[in-house]
């Protein structure tokens, strides 16, 4: 069936337009929970997105107009239709002075942290929602702060308050509560989770993050789509390359501007080789960190240091940034250096391989790995989990194929998914995916034509989607362009779906097999917070 059969059955829908592989609907808000739980259900149309706008005009805005502009905010749900690589957007308009709705969590649970965001942020209430506790804002926040309103102004300097943040509790004998962070070992960044056990086994867990909220949305309204261009970059910084693609991708939607081939498939070779780093990091971590296996932890982060190298070779940097930018690439690439990153690719392959064999063939290294952190796939779906988790959890979505971006229409990839749901299917994912990238390098490299790399994107208002399969799984980014600047920008990063799988994930399992548990999944405090 049809995007445009499906809409013919709802009558208190309204189309809009369709801006490219974007169809653009409106619903009252007394009808958005019932419309977007009948997509979901019947439909099968997986949820993507849900954000929030204040589209309140400013005094002198709305005098200039006579007073006829709307007083009101957005709440808008973006819906993807894999089978016709097409999006549908429905929006619904709330009141300035009733600011809520009824809650789409209650049947749509992939939404539940999308709602407590949009209550943090603009004030907006989703009325229902079976956990209203704060999302982004820590105990020093004071009530009624809401960052994201245009009349709050970003270096706003917040009185200090204690507003309680109560965390879930378990009584009983014998059960006890262990807080872990939110500052850890090492280098990763603080997030705390707490554990609810009886003796090592885990009963419930619950994390509490933003500790790295950093205003970014924020800091991008009224910059040019150059000057938010670095922000973007920094969002998240080993998906640098992917979060500068979907959002070069967005402006290029809204500005119909056409990026040649080449650019294209440039774009697609650092994208892949951002994956290859970051894959072989996490058959590092897991190995390494995550059980002790120190043998595959040496080896492993000495060969990604191999791409890190490459990569500041390439891009002037070890992250795979400044390459990806509005209209094309900040430059070309020759084909020597074309040949170098494909041969140092390979080589990464056959050494990570050759380590990947070894670590295969202990036995204890696979008796932590099997039947550990096991994310079933009606869970994966329910909480709207993206990219590799859920593809291990045998959810057969990648928009790399479902929606092609760049050049994947002309050169497709083959979408790898596992049965087993656990921390090994996890790992087999990364090495099978790595196998999949290199085949990929090896037909862009060889196929590539000469051509320019970049065109000079006009800037236009409006709004569109730039979409990415990142290494980590599905970025979308979310840009409305007024006046010429950025009016609205919400770059969601994977680890916004995927964070609250630990409570699915984590029970059932030892507190010993929670970081091993994490690093399966290795997501990002930086990316999720903004």
């Amino acid at each position: 069936m049809t995007i445009e059969n499906i809409l013919e059955k709802f009558k208190e829908v309204n189309i809009l337009s369709q801006e490219g592989d974007l169809i653009l609907t409106q619903v009252s808000r007394n009808d958005l929970a019932a419309v977007a739980t009948k997509l979901v259900e019947k439909y099968k149309l997986p949820l993507a997105l849900l954000f929030g706008t204040d589209n309140r005009k400013d005094p002198a805005e709305s005098e200039a107009d006579h007073g006829a502009g709307k007083n009101s905010f957005g709440v808008h749900v973006i819906f993807s239709l894999d089978k016709e690589n097409k999006w549908l957007k429905l929006s619904a308009e709330i009141p300035a002075d009733d600011a809520q709705y009824p809650a789409l969590t209650e049947t749509i649970m992939a939404t539940h942290w999308y709602e407590r965001y949009l209550q943090d942020m603009f004030g907006i209430i989703p009325v229902g929602h079976p956990d209203l506790r704060r999302l982004v804002h820590h105990e020093n926040i004071s009530e009624n702060t809401h960052p994201l309103l245009k009349d709050f102004i970003w270096n706003t300097k917040l009185p200090k308050d204690n507003v309680p943040y109560p965390m879930n509790h378990v009584a009983g004998e014998g059960v006890f509560e262990i807080p872990v962070g939110p500052i850890h070992a090492g280098i990763i960044e603080p997030g705390h989770f707490r554990f609810n056990v009886a003796g090592e086994r885990i009963l419930t867990l619950e994390g509490k993050l933003f500790f790295t909220h950093k205003g970014v949305e924020k800091l991008m309204e009224g910059k040019t789509v150059s000057e938010a261009l670095p922000f973007i970059e920094r969002l998240s910084g080993d998906a640098s390359a992917s979060h500068a693609l979907a959002y070069a991708q967005a402006i290029e939607k809204i500005s119909s501007c056409k990026v040649s081939q080449r650019a294209q498939i440039i774009r697609m070779i650092i994208a892949e080789c951002e994956r290859i780093t970051m894959h072989v990091h996490d058959l590092a971590n897991i190995g390494g960190m995550g059980t002790g296996y120190s043998f595959i932890a040496a080896n492993g982060f000495r060969i990604k240091e191999r791409m890190m190298r490459l990569s500041q070779e390439i891009c002037g940097n070890r992250f795979w940034r400044g390459m990806i930018i509005p209209g094309g690439l900040s430059r070309d690439l020759s084909q020597d250096e074309l040949n170098k990153i494909l041969k140092v690719a390979s080589e990464v392959w056959q050494e990570i391989n050759k380590i990947v064999v070894i670590a295969l063939d202990s036995e204890g290294f696979l008796d932590r790995l099997q039947y550990t952190g096991e994310l079933p796939k009606e869970a994966a779906l329910a909480f709207g989990a993206v990219g590799l988790p859920a593809r291990a959890s045998m959810v057969d979505r990648d928009v790399r194929r479902d929606h092609p971006y760049a050049a994947y229409k002309k050169f497709p990839i083959r979408v790898v998914t596992k049965k087993s749901q656990d921390v090994f299917a996890r790992y087999r994912m990364r090495i099978k995916e790595i196998e999949q990238t290199i085949i990929l390098l090896d037909t862009l490299v060889k196929n590539i034509k000469e051509g320019a790399v970049f065109n000079k994107v006009e800037i236009k208002d409006g709004f569109n989607i730039g979409v990415v399969e990142s290494w980590r799984g599905e970025i979308i980014c979310a840009l409305q362009i007024k006046n010429g600047v950025v009016d609205r920008c919400f770059p969601r990063d994977p680890s916004f779906c995927n964070w609250a799988l630990f409570g699915i994930m984590g029970p059932g399992n030892i507190v010993p097999d929670f970081p091993l548990i994490n690093k399966s999944l290795n997501l990002s405090y930086s990316g999720n917070d903004m």
